[in-house]
């Protein structure tokens, strides 16, 4: 087996998003704002989307040039019919040593337990406000935290490690900080802080909404105590801390204020069967073509190991140097 590809900076590949459906229940403002995805918006239609068999072949493909890490995205993928059966494919293949589900949380306690027996290795469940009304107004449609709530509990129920992500927006839910660090706190759950980011074209990011990472923990030291965690792994993309008193962990996740690029080894598919080498990039490479027209395993995997070695990905980086338009976090799985 030739060596594991290295890209222009040297960085490995080691995850892969996969992101099974560009429709999604929530119209988060930082995602998938309703003005811009109303009513008559056109998703990809099913023919274009690819079959569990396409992804389950490149995943396995992807493990021979260093993918240990799998994580299932939208849009919601809990909309996606029959992800369980997804799930056992992927759990199945050589070499995955990780796979993931991120997920609104609202269908979660209707899946927990199928996703559980198929070979799900942990559940993030994003969770921007425990208060109902803010809640309610940042997902847009009116969703009750107590759908999400009961999720997270059955996920755990049967077995299955849940992680909260919680962006943060300047004005809009900075206060649900200290809230969300007592609960999670208490709960022994791992919460992670994010920063607002400039994804996509649709959500009107304003640097002056950014509330960073320095911040957010200044908040949570008035009141909590935190060790230091040392990272686990080369490119993780959180700052760890945990509890004084407690096992319940926290983390920040500071793209704008901090870029981690240097480190970064994910590769994104898009539902329709395109490669994103960056959250934050507008175009993606081909692959359903490939998949479907007949290409063996080793031109997909040339093909593959191409793509990964010209990447030059650092948008984090170059944040304001330039415009650069991007596809939208819906589309890409985040």
């Amino acid at each position: 087996m030739p060596p594991q590809p290295t890209d222009t900076l040297g960085r490995p590949l080691h995850d892969l998003r996969i992101s099974v459906t560009d429709r999604c229940n929530f119209r988060c403002r930082y995602c998938m704002p309703a003005e811009e995805f109303g009513p008559d918006h056109a998703f990809l239609p099913r023919s274009e989307i690819l079959s569990f068999e396409e992804i389950t072949r490149f995943s396995r493909i992807a493990t021979t040039l260093g993918v240990r890490k799998l994580r299932l995205t939208g849009g919601e993928p809990l909309l996606r019919r029959g992800l369980e059966d997804l799930v056992a494919m992927l759990a199945a293949i050589d070499g995955i040593e990780d796979l993931a589900l991120t997920t609104n949380g609202v269908l979660l306690a209707h899946h927990a337990e199928a996703l559980a027996l198929a070979g799900l290795s942990r559940v993030t469940v994003s969770l921007d406000a425990l208060d109902p009304e803010v809640f309610a107004r940042m997902n847009g449609v009116g969703a009750k935290v107590d759908r999400v709530l009961a999720g997270i509990s059955t996920a755990r129920t049967f077995g299955l490690p849940v992680k909260i992500n919680t962006v943060v927006q300047r004005g809009v839910n900075e206060q649900e900080i200290l809230p969300l660090v007592a609960w999670a706190r208490g709960q022994e759950v791992t919460l992670r802080f994010i920063e607002f980011m400039d994804v996509g074209e649709t959500n009107h990011w304003d640097r002056s909404q950014v509330v960073t990472a320095e911040e957010i923990l200044g908040h949570i030291r008035e009141r909590f105590p935190l060790r230091p965690v040392k990272p686990s792994h080369a490119g993780e993309t959180a700052r760890r801390w945990r509890h004084a008193d407690s096992a319940a962990e926290i983390g920040v996740i500071a793209s704008v204020s901090q870029p981690f690029c240097r480190d970064c080894s994910r590769l994104r598919l898009s539902a329709d069967g395109k490669l994103y080498t960056c959250l934050f990039t507008a175009a993606g490479h081909d692959l359903r073509g490939l998949l479907r027209s007949g290409g063996d395993d080793r031109m997909l995997r040339a093909t593959l190991r191409g793509i990964w070695s010209s990447r030059t990905d650092r948008y984090s980086e170059l944040r304001g140097e330039g415009r650069h338009p991007k596809a939208e976090m819906s589309y890409l799985g985040g």
